[in-house]
């Protein structure tokens, strides 16, 4: 069974998704607050965690990047707001997904399971791949610049070993779309923003990639 930590402040909203979740087989955990689930996965750590941008104290964006900042845990943002910039800024805080409210339990159930898939051991047919200074082993889950280790979220990290795997090519938001999040229609501003997230932490000079380069038009790719 998957456990799951739901952190929402409004008592029927949290109730309901525990109660549909349980239903789904996942243990469920709840919080009211971001320091009360802070607390509960420092305590003990759930497979995923769920998170309500609008909280008392701490709000979610802060809640996610705190989270962030010691565990890797696939974290998925359920809120009411569904403007641009929230959510944009919510992935650039270290979330993997974002839905807005209502959300179809199915749907969110799905979501679950792609994610934890995602972060299971990604194959590839070299122990490890190398992009200059920048290597990748897949089977260890390690990744390297300079031979320093950099972290990354599962999320992050198996979009650049779906990159590496195809060094050179072109691959559309779409495809990763449905090779890393395993989402046949899906939010293309995830790619977008996870694209940004892994420039960050592999690219010396994020305004000018050399790497990990955008194809006006088609996608990404990562080269050589």
């Amino acid at each position: 069974m998957t456990g799951v930590l739901v952190i929402e402040d409004d008592d029927r909203i949290r109730l309901s998704l525990a109660l549909a979740l349980e239903d789904e087989g996942y243990t469920v955990r709840t919080a009211a607050s971001a320091e009360e689930g802070l607390e509960a996965q420092r305590t003990a750590p759930a497979d995923t965690v769920l998170v309500d941008l609008m909280l008392p104290g701490m709000d979610g964006f802060d809640c996610v990047r705190e989270m962030r900042r010691h565990d890797d845990v696939p974290i998925v943002v359920v809120s009411a707001r569904d403007d641009t910039h929230d959510i944009v800024a919510a992935l650039e805080a270290g979330a993997d997904d974002y839905l807005v409210k209502p959300v179809a339990v199915k749907e969110l159930s799905a979501r679950l399971r792609a994610l934890r898939r995602r972060g299971r051991a990604v194959s590839a047919a070299a122990s490890t791949l190398a992009f200059g200074d920048l290597e990748i082993r897949p089977e260890a889950g390690e990744v390297r610049v300079q031979g320093e280790p950099v972290a990354l979220t599962r999320t992050e990290f198996r979009l650049l070993c779906e990159l590496a795997e195809h060094p050179g090519l072109v691959l559309s938001r779409q495809q990763l779309l449905q090779r890393v999040w395993e989402y046949e229609i899906g939010d293309e501003r995830l790619v977008d923003v996870h694209i940004g997230r892994l420039r960050q932490k592999i690219e010396r000079d994020t305004r000018t990639p050399q790497r990990l380069v955008t194809v006006r038009g088609m996608g990404y790719k990562l080269q050589r």
